[in-house]
């Protein structure tokens, strides 16, 4: 059998718990996470660098930490929490409140959101996250329309979530409520797309 896996010592939580705390008020108040390093962040965490590489990596480990837990609560609505997240609703109107959610939390952490996307490849696609809210939303979308294209208008639709998006729309002014209106816009006319459905595709 295997064994259980151990839990996690009470100092390395509260250890965790300062890291994760001191970074994300550093990313938001210097508003991009590459201007934080990581001697700044063991500082204001009271811990020593090494604990920092040990548990997370680098910087953009920390990211995915902080992103990891602002999510968790919203996976956990999604999964199994009231609606119309939740099961109970049906799927047009959970798809409309799971792009909401999603745009709120884009909006809500800006400097961590972008800097997740833009890690690593530097492609938004390639984190365990995005690949979580496509499946889900591929699923709404599937229930809500049929499969055929749901895979690809999922993507569609989270595009309009981006945060480098989010960042241009906002630094040119365009305040959070149009952009809500927006992607529910968006999100409205791609479920009730029925006459479209129903035509041939289009040969390349």
């Amino acid at each position: 059998m295997t064994p259980p896996p151990r839990k996690e010592r009470a100092d390395a939580q509260r250890n965790r718990e300062a890291v994760l705390a001191a970074a994300e008020r550093l990313f938001v108040e210097r508003g991009d996470p590459d201007r934080v390093s990581m001697d700044d962040i063991a500082a204001a965490a009271g811990v020593g660098k090494g604990t920092l590489f040990r548990r997370f990596g680098d910087r953009v480990g920390l990211v995915k930490a902080l992103v990891e837990q602002r999510t968790e609560q919203l996976r956990a609505d999604v999964v199994s929490g009231p609606p119309p997240l939740g099961p109970g609703a049906t799927a047009d109107v959970r798809a409309l409140a799971l792009l909401d959610a999603l745009l709120r939390l884009k909006l809500d952490t800006r400097p961590l959101m972008l800097a997740l996307e833009s890690a690593g490849s530097g492609s938004p696609y390639r984190n365990g996250t995005y690949t979580l809210w496509h499946a889900e939303l591929t699923a709404l979308l599937t229930e809500a329309r049929g499969e055929r294209d749901a895979d690809f208008l999922a993507h569609a639709l989270l595009a309009a979530v981006r945060s480098d998006l989010i960042e241009h729309l906002c630094a040119n002014g365009m305040p959070p409520r149009r952009i809500h209106d927006g992607v529910a816009a968006l999100a409205r006319a791609t479920l009730a797309d029925d006459a479209a459905r129903d035509q041939p595709p289009v040969s390349p």
